[in-house]
């Protein structure tokens, strides 16, 4: 065995000289040296040509029992849960230098993780609690230029030794994927389709669930959360017309969100609470709470009775409205995702709300993708716009006025609402940041009950029971 290393040695020295090794120091060392970290189990990984590098899917390994070797591994093979299917090259390998580990994805993309953050990205139950999944490393600790002292690969993720007090660390591919930022890659997990749709794509056949399967049923609480993040909203069919099994179908979802309209909501055109909504008068299509720092999620609104005419209601789905004023429009699209827009509630006596954060747009896009995530449309709600931020109030007041007119006018296409009229036993809800609302005036008695949901429950519901906790917990 000794003459098999002093010959590898040899040769490496003969050809690059025994430098940077694997644990990425920058020092010369003696062939005795070498030969005695061998020996002591220390990674062989020096004495190749390419030092500081690791074949993908190929096991580095200690010395054991006097033998060196590789693991041979299936590189066609992928890893990762369904929800991310990384697969790291076959062609390529992955190395690292003195500040960070470099992955080369089968895509073509090479990620790098700073050793910083890998040490305090660390998932082990010693440094996040098994239950808690709480953060219990002391991140203050950690060495500003930390160094693996091992880096092993195999078929599950990447593992590594750390140099300042031998603590094992094991990163999944599939996380090591997600968790990307250099360059950030798509977080397959929370990917979930949606469809935009206009009034003839979901007359006929809008998305529905059962009652009696929502509340018996996880599985089934997935299909409507699913329905509602791909559609926007869903019927749910058989609700007992009462304000008490209604309340119980929607915290199927999550706890009801109070506002200063009360928790759960059982209410008639009284003006019990100081609100259009508490009148007979029509409603144009709106989303509510746009005088919320974080307006409302979801809404659910239950029909109990009415004795009377009119009060049809109305959905339009704003994500594709957005698309139509995009297309026809993009200079206005623009204004509309720029101008921030003020807002109140001011109708009851003991009640001023304005948004404790600066004014939002109307349509409000993701910072990371860009893509649009939140609609704050209400009209009736607008304050005065005396509050030009950091834009030209000589040109932006008459381009608002422009935009708003054209967005009202696509709104308002018969193509884009979709009209129905809400029944006894047949719940609605709907998304709140993407699907407008409103309906005629009518006559008469009428009483609904309903309630709100936040957007962040929602979302966790939605996961949990389409992606199973395991996968979610993948993400954090």
């Amino acid at each position: 065995m000794r003459k098999i290393l002093r010959s590898l040695v040899n040769f490496y020295n003969t050809r690059n000289g025994i430098k940077s090794g694997f644990l990425g120091r920058s020092k010369t060392r003696s062939l005795s040296s070498v030969i005695d970290s061998l020996i002591g189990k220390r990674s062989y990984a020096a004495l190749l040509p390419n030092a500081g590098k690791i074949s993908a899917f190929g096991s580095i390994t200690r010395l054991r029992s006097r033998e060196v070797g590789v693991k041979a591994i299936d590189h066609n093979r992928r890893v990762g849960s369904a929800a991310v299917r990384a697969s790291v090259s076959p062609h390529h390998q992955i190395y690292f230098d003195g500040h960070k580990v470099y992955v080369p994805w089968d895509e073509g993309i090479t990620s790098a993780y700073h050793n910083i953050w890998l040490r305090d990205s660390c998932r082990c139950e010693e440094c996040v609690h098994p239950i808690t999944k709480q953060r219990q490393l002391n991140t203050f600790k950690i060495p500003d230029h930390i160094q693996p002292k091992e880096v092993e690969t195999n078929e599950s993720g990447l593992k590594i030794i750390w140099s300042n007090d031998n603590h094992q660390s094991i990163y999944p591919w599939d996380w090591l994927y997600m968790h990307s930022y250099k360059p950030i890659l798509k977080k397959l997990a929370f990917n979930f389709p949606q469809t935009f749709w206009k009034a003839e794509d979901v007359a006929e056949e809008p998305p529905t669930v059962s009652f009696n399967n929502v509340m018996e049923s996880e599985a089934a609480v997935g299909e409507w959360t699913y329905k509602i993040q791909q559609y926007g909203f869903c019927f749910v069919n058989d609700v007992p017309p009462n304000p008490e099994d209604t309340e119980r179908l929607i915290k199927r979802i999550a706890f009801i969100r109070p506002t200063h309209y009360g928790g759960f909501w059982d209410f008639t055109s009284d003006l019990s609470s100081k609100d259009t909504a508490y009148t007979n008068l029509a409603l144009d299509v709106h989303t509510d709470g746009t005088y919320f720092s974080d307006p409302p999620g979801l809404q659910m609104l239950h029909l109990l009775e009415h004795n009377g005419t009119g009060g049809r209601s109305v959905l339009v789905d704003g994500f594709k409205a957005a698309r139509v004023l995009r297309d026809e429009a993009p200079d206005l699209y623009k204004v509309l995702s720029r101008i921030r827009v003020p807002a109140h509630s001011a109708g009851n006596e003991d009640t001023c709300i304005i948004p404790a954060s600066p004014n939002k747009p109307i349509l409000n896009h993701n910072d990371l993708t860009g893509e649009l995530f939140q609609i704050r449309w209400n009209n009736d709600d607008r304050s005065a716009m005396d509050r030009w931020y950091g834009s030209n109030a000589d040109t932006d007041v008459l381009l608002f006025y422009q935009s708003i007119k054209k967005w009202h006018e696509i709104l308002t296409r018969p193509e884009m609402e979709y009209w129905f009229r809400l029944q006894p036993g047949k719940a609605l809800i709907f998304d709140n940041w993407r699907v407008l609302h409103g309906r005629e005036s009518f006559t008469g008695a009428r009483r609904l009950c309903g309630a709100y949901l936040n957007m962040d429950d929602f979302l966790s519901r939605l996961r949990l029971t389409n992606l199973g906790r395991d996968k979610v917990l993948q993400s954090l």
